[in-house]
């Protein structure tokens, strides 16, 4: 996946369980559990402006990941859904 690649400044997160995580994930995608989103985000970005695309297998957990980022101030949070839908998206934002 050439997105995050090509667009430094962006971030993709699979918010999913490590099991779930080992099954596959998209390319250039970060490891982060939603539930520690808050404790961990500065370890990939600390610019609250940062694009970030938070995906997890049915859109649930990466919805709960973005409203935690919103509340700690982060502004360009998309939650992309689940790992189809993100793959999907972020395919279409590359073309």
């Amino acid at each position: 996946m050439a997105f995050a690649e090509n667009h430094d400044s962006s971030l993709i997160i699979d918010v999913r369980t490590p099991a779930e995580w080992e099954t596959g994930h998209l390319t250039n995608a970060k490891h982060i559990e939603w539930q520690v989103i808050d404790k961990k985000i500065t370890d990939l970005t600390k610019d609250k402006n940062t694009t970030i695309y938070v995906y997890c297998r049915s859109g649930n957990r990466s919805g709960k990941a973005k409203k935690i980022l919103d509340q700690l101030g982060y502004t360009n949070v998309v939650n992309a859904g689940g790992i189809g839908e993100a793959q999907a998206f972020i395919q279409t934002l590359e073309n």
